[in-house]
């Protein structure tokens, strides 16, 4: 799949230099970036927030090194959690279709005043590939 409009003229959605320097030292193990994406929100609440339901498309990127999963969404942290951290399991991990990495979870897990539902999805042919890496990281 080709990477974004965004990303091809503008680098959108790629990891920030420092943070890249960062994750290589780490053991980048599988990663793609310039990915569309998007967040869903189910009866999401958080300080000064509330959606019963709302779409946003992004540009983003995810890596999975040794250490931990990371995901962005245009340069900022969607998902950054080592996989020794507990939390990490209570994230719902799967493959939709053959190209799409979904992230589910309770944002209340990252933050006490936050609740409902998130939905990350990247759309990636490596999709599958990147499950497995985030599968066998999290069992070790």
């Amino acid at each position: 799949m080709a990477k974004s409009l965004l990303y091809r003229l503008f680098g959108v959605g790629k990891v920030p230099k420092l943070l890249n320097d960062t994750l290589r030292i780490e053991g980048i193990v599988a990663s793609d970036e310039g990915i569309s994406g998007s967040v869903t929100y189910r009866d999401f609440r958080a300080p000064g927030k509330y959606f019963s339901w709302r779409k946003q498309a992004f540009v983003g990127s995810i890596v999975v090194t040794n250490v931990r999963l990371v995901a962005l969404m245009y340069s900022n942290f969607a998902v950054n959690v080592p996989f020794s951290d507990e939390r990490i399991r209570r994230l719902q991990i799967s493959v939709e279709g053959s190209d799409r990495l979904l992230i589910v979870f309770d944002p209340s897990v990252f933050h006490d005043d936050w609740s409902g539902t998130i939905e990350y999805r990247f759309r990636t042919p490596r999709a599958g590939e990147i499950l497995k890496w985030i599968q066998d990281l999290i069992q070790t």
